[in-house]
């Protein structure tokens, strides 16, 4: 029988430690062979990211030895970090940021030369066997330079000294995704430049390569300011292939040799997703040269398999129908491994049989085990927003077996607003959602306005408007919940990190709808962001809000540094002190004020973390204080005992 007790104080099995012991975050999938291999970034390795071989045999081992960790800082998200071919990793080594490489049974071999605070890193990495080199994207920073350059490199790997690599193609701002064709005579990379992010305009090119390796006659195959390429591929046919969201969704495209670009889908979804970092893959071709890919329909991640010949796009049905973070599909003949996950399942590395349709496991980026009782799976929902459009979010209702609440009470609402903020949230089941469900709270995680997975034209809602459209999408979400009643209207918080963490801070202040908030390493000063942000971000405002300085006047009336007089309402603070895309100044001069108007507000900083955090105990603490926090502004008793934080003004 359940014991009655208020909504935030149950007693729950999801626990901060479990969480921050038993999860791990999964990264891009590569084969090699019969064997499979897939990224772990282990917390309770201190943020450590390992290279996981699985062989045919079914037996999984790791790669590279501690202390290595295969992670690089290009573009400062990173992705991207390692390749695999004929049983030899290649990869980025976090502490060093210089390029090694790991033969079968062997120790770490350095192949970049080691650079005073890691100068010189690599990303986007692909084997050229034919050459014996690496072709990499290279971010080269010097001092005294306005900021790092990007190049194309080829890093030789037969030559007795490290080598920095040699420039194959330089000039435009950014690079991804060189890709050779089979016989390794021509290259198609992806390139772009300030003031576009790589979801807003990149182009496609190819070249030629030399018997020396360089690049011949580079032509632009598609793309420009105004159309988005994603992962250029040569299929089994020596086609080049591509997506492209020219038609206001990211289709399928091929190139043949002829030189005819031909639509291979013409869907209302997205087969492509947002390159916040490197190394993102959708589709692959299986044995009998159809391409087995990922899509996603209405926030739904779906699984097909398109006929080349008579361009049929056939679904294949299975339970995973949410995104993964590091988005993966690889095949290897009638076999296709992708990441995936389920409101009731986490995010896992996933084996299908494209004939049958069966899928295994191989690996889950929890062990936790949630038992029904205690799982809140979402529920999508769209609701009204201004102007007279909808917005989309998955609803989560508190749910525990063992407790109720007491009669007509109702649960206390935490609005999520994610990162990016291009990016999107899915229905994966998520134990950092199910921490708070668990205990009684209801979770609203919201795909504002500029979200990506509903089309082109839904993403450019945010064009101009950041500070604005996702802040009214998150209050009208809210507002919503309350207006029918599932909700507590007087108990309404805000979380996110990161863009989040902005979207956050302005609802805080310059909004009335919650009475509580969490910004996790959030932005607080668009100014400060737009001169003190690292390459790859630091044009993005130019969308987003205006050109800095020219629209100055934008800048300030959306920080919400600027509106502190107008916050009332308590708000908890997690920073990395390490973080360069969000620096700890943005949280601590938000902080300062919050405390001289008087206004209750707690700050936990972690010593070692950049932007998100990598160390379960910091994981665990970022949880724990964010649940103290509501329990002390709203009053209610905590079923656990956690180590308190200092609240200031309460």
């Amino acid at each position: 029988m359940a014991t009655t007790a208020p909504y935030g104080s149950w007693k729950s099995p999801i626990t901060s430690d479990a969480i921050a012991a038993a999860t791990i975050q999964l990264g891009e999938i590569r084969l090699d062979g019969d064997d499979v291999y897939w990224a772990e970034l282990r917390p309770s390795e201190g943020g450590r990211t390992v290279i996981v071989r699985r062989t045919a045999d079914g037996r999984a081992e790791d790669v590279n030895p501690a202390p290595y960790s295969v992670r690089t800082r290009v573009h400062e998200y990173g992705g991207g970090a390692w390749a695999v071919d004929g049983g030899t990793l290649y990869f980025s080594d976090y502490g060093s940021q210089s390029l090694f490489r790991i033969r079968s049974g062997g120790a770490p071999q350095r192949l970049t030369p080691e650079t005073q605070d890691a100068s010189l890193r690599y990303a986007d990495m692909l084997v050229d066997r034919k050459r014996s080199r690496l072709i990499c994207v290279r971010e080269q920073h010097t001092a005294g330079s306005h900021e790092p350059e990007n190049a194309l490199v080829a890093v030789p790997l037969d030559v007795p000294e490290p080598s920095a690599g040699v420039a194959l193609a330089s000039g435009s701002d950014f690079y991804a995704s060189p890709r050779l064709n089979a016989d390794a005579s021509s290259l198609a990379w992806l390139q772009w430049s300030h003031p576009h992010m790589p979801w807003e305009g990149t182009e496609l090119w190819e070249a030629a390569l030399g018997d020396g390796g360089a690049l011949r006659n580079p032509q632009r195959v598609a793309g420009g300011a105004d159309e988005t390429i994603f992962q250029p591929e040569y299929g089994p046919d020596g086609a080049l292939y591509f997506t492209s969201d020219r038609t206001g969704w990211g289709n399928l495209y091929r190139r043949r040799l002829a030189g005819k670009i031909e639509q291979l889908t013409d869907e209302r979804a997205e087969f492509a997703t947002p390159q916040w970092v490197f190394g993102l893959t959708t589709y692959d071709f299986d044995a009998a040269g159809r391409v087995a890919c990922t899509y996603l329909r209405n926030g739904r991640l779906n699984v097909g398999l398109l006929d080349l010949e008579t361009k049929q796009l056939s679904p294949i049905e299975t339970r995973f129908t949410s995104v993964a973070r590091a988005r993966s599909m690889r095949v290897r003949g009638v076999r296709a491994y992708f990441s995936g996950a389920s409101p009731t399942e986490p995010a896992s590395v996933i084996e299908l049989d494209l004939e049958t349709g069966q899928t295994t496991v191989l690996r889950r980026s929890s062990d936790l085990q949630i038992e029904e009782g205690y799982v809140s799976t979402a529920e999508a929902i769209e609701f009204p927003t201004e102007g007279g459009k909808t917005a989309h979010a998955f609803y989560y209702r508190p749910r525990n077996k063992d407790f109720a609440p007491p009669a007509g009470e109702r649960p206390p609402l935490i609005v999520k607003s994610h990162g990016g903020p291009t990016s999107a949230t899915s229905s994966a089941l998520e134990a950092s959602v199910q921490f708070w469900t668990s205990r009684g709270f209801a979770v609203l995680d919201v795909n504002y306005g500029g979200s990506t997975g509903y089309g082109r034209e839904y993403m450019l809602r945010l064009m101009g408007q950041w500070g604005v459209v996702d802040v009214d999408d998150c209050c009208n979400g809210a507002r919503c919940l309350a207006g029918q009643g599932v909700v507590d209207g007087r108990r309404l918080a805000i979380t996110g990190g990161s863009a989040g963490g902005y979207t956050t801070l302005c609802a805080l202040t310059m909004r009335r709808v919650f009475t509580a908030g969490a910004s996790h390493f959030g932005i607080s000063n668009l100014e400060t962001l737009a001169q003190d942000t690292h390459k790859f971000e630091s044009r993005y405002l130019d969308s987003l809000v205006g050109p800095y300085p020219e629209r100055k006047d934008l800048y300030a009336a959306r920080s919400p540094i600027n509106h502190v007089d107008q916050l009332s309402c308590p708000v908890i603070f997690t920073q990395g002190l390490d973080d360069p895309v969000v620096p700890p100044n943005q949280a601590e001069r938000m902080v300062e004020a919050l405390e001289q108007k008087g206004i209750p507000v707690a700050y936990v900083a972690f010593p070692g973390e950049r932007h998100g955090y990598r160390k379960a105990e910091n994981i665990k603490r970022a949880l724990d204080a964010e649940l103290y926090f509501y329990a002390r502004v709203w009053g209610f008793e905590l079923a656990d005992e956690i180590e308190p934080v200092p609240i200031k003004n309460l």
